[in-house]
């Protein structure tokens, strides 16, 4: 058991002008007791009113008797912004820090964020946001199309698979040919055929919509052209073998029909299959003739065919990523719609609903209220007031600031997709498996290293926010 004795040397309430000694990591420094007592709640402050070694020992690491000395384990090259925040009570943060170390250490030492003087405050606190985009990142770096060492491993991972299998070497090219495009001459060749038969299965579905085209039988019936018939059995048909092909090349077939793009190959098929045996069972027992309304239907999803061409285009690919982890802008911009056209309804329907029938319901001036702010403007319905026209004028401008705010979130995460896109696309074009699995492709280790330390940091800053800390100021004795 340690002995107490007084410290009545330095304590507050017999001198103020005495000074301390502070060292930190080897950095010595005294300062005055009455420097500290501006702010007692910081942890140098609450070091005056200790009056036991062991209170002294709760705030510092070490305490020196002879030399009357305080020793605390930290970064030294940070203790001067400490310092100078006794003097001046302003902290700055200089451009070069990393902000969670300093973060960290001025909560170490009990110093609130809110002393970060107006000139470093917009800065600090920015960058600090970034482990939400950070985490944003690394969420799309696992499961959407990105260019992390995570992703290139996994793709590395999945072509090992191969080595463990029956013609492991030509599947795996074959594999790489047909999933990226751009890879080989073969894939080249391949993904310009696909291109060239998914817009040709797009442009006659057009075509034979138009009346030149139309046949009608002897019963007043329509009929397809042949010639689009001819041309559509053989889009199916290059359909299936390319989804039948890459279902037989890839290295895992549990996990084949989890990726989104092989979703959309068995969904520009299906349609068509449904529809030949909803036209069977149709043939075969008329009593059952309303399922072929079913299969009009199913003959229109063939226009999602076009999404196909997101597997040989990195915009298309880039573009549903960024729509899928952009859903808090999407939705954001639609709640601002939805309140525009709720006010900007109300208000014209209550000026016009008795000098304008097109605008004689609230319904009605939803509609009017949708068109106009999302500035397309049909023109199908227009006020007629001058009140009206001014809440119409209101109305456009309005619209234009609630689309334009989230839609430059929505570019610079579309840019961030379309990058790490190409950089992904650049890294599997430069392996060479050609006597199986030789070495990982070269990756910015550095970066990924900062960048994995960095989200560490983010992540113990924000459980200290969140749960007692064992360093809490709060909690030490007096």
């Amino acid at each position: 058991m340690m002995p107490e004795h007084s410290l009545e040397g330095f304590s507050p309430t017999h001198s103020e002008d005495n000074e301390i000694s502070i060292n930190v990591g080897g950095f010595k420094k005294k300062l005055r007791s009455n420097t500290l007592l501006r702010f007692p709640e910081t942890r140098l402050g609450k070091l005056l009113s200790c009056h036991s070694k062991e209170s002294i020992l709760e705030l510092c690491d070490d305490y020196d008797d002879a030399q009357n000395e305080f020793y605390f384990d930290r970064n030294p090259e940070l203790f001067p912004y400490v310092l100078h925040f006794y003097n001046t009570g302003k902290l700055h943060v200089m451009g070069e820090l990393c902000v969670f170390s300093f973060s960290q250490e001025i909560e170490y030492w009990g110093i609130n964020e809110f002393f970060i003087d107006s000139c470093c405050s917009y800065s600090y606190h920015g960058r600090k946001m970034e482990p939400d985009q950070e985490k944003w990142e690394e969420q799309s770096d696992r499961e959407s199309t990105s260019s992390s060492f995570d992703e290139i491993l996994a793709f590395y991972n999945d072509a090992a698979k191969f080595d463990r299998q029956p013609f492991g070497n030509i599947r795996r090219q074959l594999w790489l040919a047909l999933d990226n495009p751009g890879y080989s001459v073969l894939s080249r060749i391949f993904s310009i055929l696909s291109i060239v038969v998914v817009l040709g299965s797009i442009v006659t579905m057009c075509l034979n919509s138009l009346p030149d085209f139309q046949l009608v039988d002897s019963y007043g019936k329509v009929e397809e052209d042949p010639r689009f018939e001819i041309v559509e059995h053989f889009g199916i048909a290059w359909f299936t073998f390319e989804l039948v092909a890459r279902f037989a090349v890839a290295p895992d077939f549990l996990k084949f029909f989890k990726h989104a793009l092989n979703l959309i190959d068995l969904m520009s098929i299906l349609p068509f299959y449904i529809t030949l045996i909803v036209n069977l069972v149709v043939e075969s027992s008329p009593a059952l003739a309303n399922l072929g309304r079913v299969a009009q239907v199913l003959r229109l999803m063939r226009i999602f065919r076009i999404l196909k061409l997101a597997r040989h285009s990195t915009g298309l690919r880039s573009l549903g990523a960024t729509l899928k982890y952009s859903y808090r802008e999407v939705g954001l911009l639609l709640l601002y719609l939805s309140v525009g056209i709720s006010i900007f309804s109300v208000v014209a329907y209550t000026i016009e609903k008795e000098e304008n029938e097109g605008l004689a319901t609230i319904p009605a001036c939803w509609w009017w209220a949708t068109v106009s702010m999302t500035t397309v403007g049909y023109g199908d319905v227009v006020p007629g007031t001058t009140a009206g026209k001014l809440t119409a004028s209101a109305c456009i401008l309005a619209g234009i600031l609630v689309v334009v705010l989230p839609i430059t979130l929505i570019f610079n995460k579309f840019s961030h997709f379309y990058r790490r896109q190409k950089q992904l696309e650049s890294a599997m074009r430069s392996c060479d498996f050609g006597d199986g699995m030789k070495e990982v492709p070269p990756v910015n280790l550095r970066d990924y290293y900062a960048y994995k330390v960095k989200s560490l940091m983010a992540s113990f800053t924000n459980l200290s926010r969140s749960t007692p800390s064992e360093l809490s100021l709060n909690d030490s004795p007096h």
